[in-house]
């Protein structure tokens, strides 16, 4: 499918042929060994593979905000302290990784592409909805890699420009997809995280009282998961929180989450356990 880059110039009949909108679709017709999901294992073999962890999201007035730790394991070793697991999907969304970090990256760069290709197709911008379907269908053809143990459960978050509000999809290996209300977490530290929000959250939140929310749940699902890494201090490596809005995604800078985090961390030295919420 490569194109011809000598004798008439042209491009093969694949790229002149209509077809779907769907890169995805063109991808799997043409080169489907370059579909992640297609790809299979040798019969018995065990996998080694560096795991992200926790994402964590929640609504807020104008938006949502979507965030991930730093950390990837592999078994009980750290395998990466830094490693990014949000991403942009596309100028109002944007894509939280959790499972087999190297499937996962791959699977969001063509997540974008499919995006991008589609817009370029059909000449309009697919809907918030109409994105969190696309992510069903390439989540559900990574099934096999997820039966043998190479699992990617995203999560999706975006700002709906129908609706006018913040939106958060997760879904389960088999592309199962769920709409949450108000905040949500998937990832080994997930419980944890949910623990946390769920009695910190409230619907009023302003876009720095969100931010400050998903750390926080960050920190307390580090304190429980040890696949969950919260502020490191020492090597200045902190959680990446994502805000989109009707202005579009944004990702908030290295000093303003850091100050954040080390709020959090200085009150935390008083009250390890964090902010209590009221009996009643």
């Amino acid at each position: 499918m490569e194109a011809n880059t000598r004798g008439t110039g042209r491009l093969p009949a694949a790229f002149l042929t209509p077809g779907s909108s769907s890169f995805l679709d063109f991808l799997a017709e043409h080169k489907p060994e370059l579909v992640p999901g297609r790809r299979g294992l040798p019969e018995g073999a065990v996998v080694e593979a560096p795991h992200g962890t926790t994402i964590v999201a929640a609504v807020f007035d104008g938006g949502v905000v979507i965030a991930g730790d730093r950390r990837a394991t592999m078994g009980n070793v750290i395998a990466q302290r830094d490693i990014e697991k949000v991403f942009p999907a596309d100028e109002y969304s944007a894509v939280g990784i959790a499972g087999t970090a190297g499937l996962a990256v791959e699977m969001v760069r063509l997540f974008q592409l499919e995006l991008e290709h589609y817009e370029k197709i059909e000449g309009a911008t697919l809907s918030l909805e109409g994105k969190a379907n696309r992510l069903t269908s390439m989540i559900r053809g990574n099934l096999g890699m997820a039966m043998q143990g190479l699992a990617v459960v995203p999560m999706f978050a975006g700002y709906d420009l129908d609706l006018g509000r913040g939106r958060i999809f997760s879904y389960d290996v088999t592309g199962g997809r769920s709409e949450e209300r108000g905040f949500a977490a998937t990832g080994s530290g997930s419980v944890f995280a949910r623990g946390s929000m769920k009695k910190l959250y409230r619907d009023d939140l302003t876009a720095e009282q969100a931010s400050t929310l998903v750390v926080q749940a960050l920190y307390d699902a580090a304190d429980d998961d040890s696949a969950t890494g919260g502020p490191d201090l020492a090597r200045k490596i902190f959680p990446i929180v994502s805000l989109i809005t009707e202005d579009g995604f944004r990702r908030l800078t290295e000093p303003e989450v850091s100050r954040i985090a080390i709020s959090i961390t200085d009150q935390r030295l008083a009250h390890p356990n964090g902010p209590q919420a009221p009996l009643l």
